[in-house]
């Protein structure tokens, strides 16, 4: 391997070198302290500064941040009417709704009336011939041993019961 190469050193390099050695104890940079950052201090804020104070004469206090106060917008007929129309939409909306509960109110009273008369018993007939029944149930409870007794009490009920079929209609007796 024959890499041989040749350094050559110059005159300058000799003083710069000698020189160094004479200062050995160069300046060292210390290293400065880090500080942590706040993440107020990272953001950019804008400023937008307020003449309010400094027409009255007032200075800024340092270290205080600038109160911002809000710009009235410009007046805009266009805006104006907007706005007239926004507030005639928002009145015809509390009438839509309030017209809306009285007609929901309606419905429901209906739907409730319907709904009883649908499903409301009828008024039960009354039964035809019950005194004749009544007359021979109690014949046969009084005469268990001999219901022939109760005979003409059948036969009562039964003439009722005929009549009642031959008539069509139904009467109390």
């Amino acid at each position: 391997m024959d890499d041989a190469f040749t350094i050559q050193i110059s005159g300058n390099l000799v003083k710069q070198l000698a020189n160094d050695t004479d200062k050995v104890k160069k300046k060292i940079r210390k290293p400065k302290p880090k500080t942590p950052k706040t993440p107020q201090q990272d953001q950019i804020k804008p400023t937008i500064h307020d003449n309010s104070q400094s027409l009255k004469g007032i200075p800024p206090a340092a270290g205080w941040p600038q109160m911002y106060l809000p710009i009235p917008p410009p007046a805009n007929a266009e805006v104006d009417a907007i706005r007239s129309v926004l507030q005639d939409s928002e009145r015809v909306l509390e009438k839509l709704e309030k017209k809306e509960d009285e007609l929901v109110a309606e419905v429901t009273q209906k739907a409730k009336e319907l709904h009883d008369k649908e499903f409301k018993l009828p008024q039960p007939k009354p039964m035809p011939c019950v005194t004749y029944l009544t007359a021979c149930l109690d014949c046969y409870k009084e005469n268990t041993k001999d219901p022939l007794k109760c005979s003409t009490l059948v036969k009562d009920f039964a003439d009722c019961a005929r009549s009642l079929r031959q008539q069509g209609g139904s009467t109390n007796q």
